[in-house]
């Protein structure tokens, strides 16, 4: 019997002020590689809220996603093991809130970057997926959906009680 194939579900914030991009450098098995503040969607939440989550918890700013930019999927090979992944990744736009100077970036997170489309680009080599880029190329181009455009049905949220299986 085969494994069932399961990619991993990821949101990623993609925040622009004034012309310029915010990134994360953060420590890799690779070495230092920048990314969108991002990462795997949790139980209980919608991919909009993990988003929010990720942002606070990698640049310790509020986040406010207002649109969809896109949804990706990508396959690597996982360099520790040579296992074959695919990730499924909700890129939100938004409106970036307060900044908690106080607060812990995520374990990993070296420091937060604010650089320019053109910058972002010559980096591409540091990238920790190639859709780093093309998020930021989306989002320059002005792609935009509503965020309705996924839907998650209110038991995402509520606690898993017996019979609620399919």
């Amino acid at each position: 019997m085969s494994t069932a194939w399961k990619p991993s579900v990821t949101v990623a914030a993609i925040i622009e002020r004034a012309g310029r991009y915010l990134l994360v450098e953060e420590q890799t098995r690779l070495g230092l590689k920048l990314n969108n503040p991002a990462g795997h969607l949790e139980p209980g939440e919608t991919p909009a809220q993990g988003c929010a989550r990720e942002a606070l918890e990698e640049c310790a700013h509020d986040f406010q996603p207002t649109a969809v930019v896109g949804i990706y999927l990508a396959r690597s090979r996982k360099n520790s093991t040579g296992e074959d992944q695919t990730y499924l990744r909700m890129a939100f736009a938004g409106e970036l809130g307060r900044h908690h100077p106080d607060r812990a970036l995520d374990d990993g997170i070296e420091r937060v970057l604010w650089m320019t489309l053109d910058e972002v680009r010559a980096s591409a080599a540091r990238h920790r997926s190639p859709l780093v880029l093309r998020c930021i190329e989306d989002h320059a181009a002005g792609v935009r959906h509503p965020l309705s455009l996924i839907y998650s049905d209110p038991g995402v949220l509520a606690p898993l009680t017996s019979g609620t299986g399919r």
